[in-house]
């Protein structure tokens, strides 16, 4: 069966290449086939897996390209097919009929609740956990369901967590894990720092105790240095790759005497940089490969992806939760230019049907003088806007059924466009954006 399975899903996949497609359906049939495969196959050379709610396609494509810059022929999902099926098609794919993965490394994007399938099946080296974040309540359910997913096959895993060490649930993971190796990583306070946080937080207790948990400062939700007064339960006293000097305006920071440029914008992006720090560290790759890393980075689409046509600036950001959508927000605010927003609001399976995390989304630092004006789209467009008048919006506010309107009426009304777009709108919003920028 093993050989008919990794046949089946090389054929299936030389196959759809001919018609322009690829995905998830090649593992699909090679699962269905043998769903055991995956603990059947050998992989020769270090395995990397990398999960967490923010962050993971970003890290994950990091990390990939530190490990071929320090020569390793590695095996990857880089287009974000993290599910199950979406792994098996990648390894597969690079799978000879007797068992044996070409190449010497494999870095795995994998979601959330499919770490239980995929940690048991492969010889893994290193288990990235970038962080932890309330996101799609109706497909993950609440956030400690999907955690003790995790830390259910934990027991028995042998390699080495590499750990948010400023999440406390991130960190609890390591409790579970008698048998691993821990390595941390994180960011120091720095002028983005606070003492308080006025957003949503899921990490308010001790997940040892259920004591509350006592900060010293927040980077943003519920990421910063905490510890637990009760049984000390903590962010590390000595962190294993932790960023210093921080400067956002440069994209700058500092680890081991040495200054890197940050590869994307935003604090909450320097913790993708520290969790590819900390990998090439534990894997004994130098840093300056993982800085060549960094200054080359292609940029992701849909994360903070700029284009450029007739003195015309148009950004777009996905959104998915109420964190991440925070830390765009404050992208936009410090933006100081007019701004138009198109903001595309979907409900379909992949987005997640609940949209209630619209309100624990601070949509009101875009809500200044330099927004101009708001186009609210997509399947919950009425939603959005209702949110916009909720938040105190005054100005103009049009609801656009259609997104390609929408995108073309705002790019004729200023030269700075932010779009912000839901899982399934981003494709569709990117197509429209080019359309503009074809002009």
């Amino acid at each position: 069966m093993k050989n008919l399975s990794v046949a089946a899903v090389r054929l299936s996949r030389w196959l759809l290449s001919f018609a322009g497609r690829g995905g998830s359906l090649p593992g699909q049939i090679g699962l269905k086939i043998d769903p055991q495969i995956l603990s059947k196959i050998r992989i020769t050379g270090p395995v990397v897996v990398v999960t967490g709610t923010n962050g993971k396609t970003s890290t994950a494509n990091l990390i990939a390209d530190l490990l071929q810059e320090a020569g390793y022929d590695v095996v990857t999902n880089r287009k974000g097919d993290n599910l199950r099926e979406g792994i098996a098609t990648a390894l597969l794919s690079r799978t000879s009929l007797s068992g044996t993965v070409k190449a010497t490394a494999a870095v795995l994007e994998t979601d959330e609740l499919n770490v239980k399938y995929i940690l048991p099946a492969l010889p893994v080296t290193a288990l990235v956990v970038t962080n932890f974040f309330r996101d799609q309540l109706d497909r993950a359910r609440e956030m400690e369901q999907l955690i003790e997913s995790i830390e259910g096959v934990l027991e028995p895993f042998q390699g080495t967590l590499v750990l948010n060490a400023n999440d406390p649930n991130v960190m609890r993971l390591a409790d579970k894990a008698p048998q691993a190796s821990v390595v941390t990583f994180g960011v120091a306070r720095n002028q983005e720092s606070t003492r308080v946080t006025g957003e949503a937080a899921e990490g308010k207790f001790c997940p040892r105790c259920s004591r509350p948990l006592v900060y010293d400062w927040y980077q943003y939700s519920h990421i910063g240095r905490f510890r637990c007064e009760a049984c000390g339960f903590g962010t590390p006293d000595t962190i294993d790759v932790n960023l210093e000097d921080i400067d956002l305006a440069a994209g700058t920071f500092a680890w081991n005497g040495s200054t890197f440029h940050n590869p994307y914008e935003g604090l909450y992006s320097m913790y993708n940089a520290a969790a590819v720090l900390a990998l090439g560290k534990l894997l004994g790759i130098p840093a300056p490969k993982a800085e060549a890393v960094f200054r080359h980075a292609p940029q992701p689409a849909g994360r903070n992806e700029t284009f450029e046509a007739d003195g015309r600036r148009i950004v777009l950001n996905l959104v998915k939760n109420p964190t991440g959508a925070n830390e765009v927000m404050k992208v936009i605010e410090r933006d100081p230019a007019l701004k138009q927003i198109v903001i595309v609001l979907n409900d379909r399976e992949q987005d997640g049907r609940d949209v209630s995390w619209i309100y624990d989304t601070h949509f009101e630092k875009f809500m200044n003088p330099a927004t101009q004006a708001i186009w609210c789209t997509g399947t919950r467009s009425g939603d959005m806007g209702l949110r916009m008048q909720y938040g105190g919006w005054t100005g103009p506010l049009h609801m656009v059924s259609d997104l390609k309107e929408a995108v073309h009426e705002a790019a004729a009304a200023g030269d700075v466009i932010y779009v912000v777009a839901t899982y399934t709108a981003l494709v569709p919003a990117r197509n429209a954006i080019l359309e503009e920028v074809r002009k």
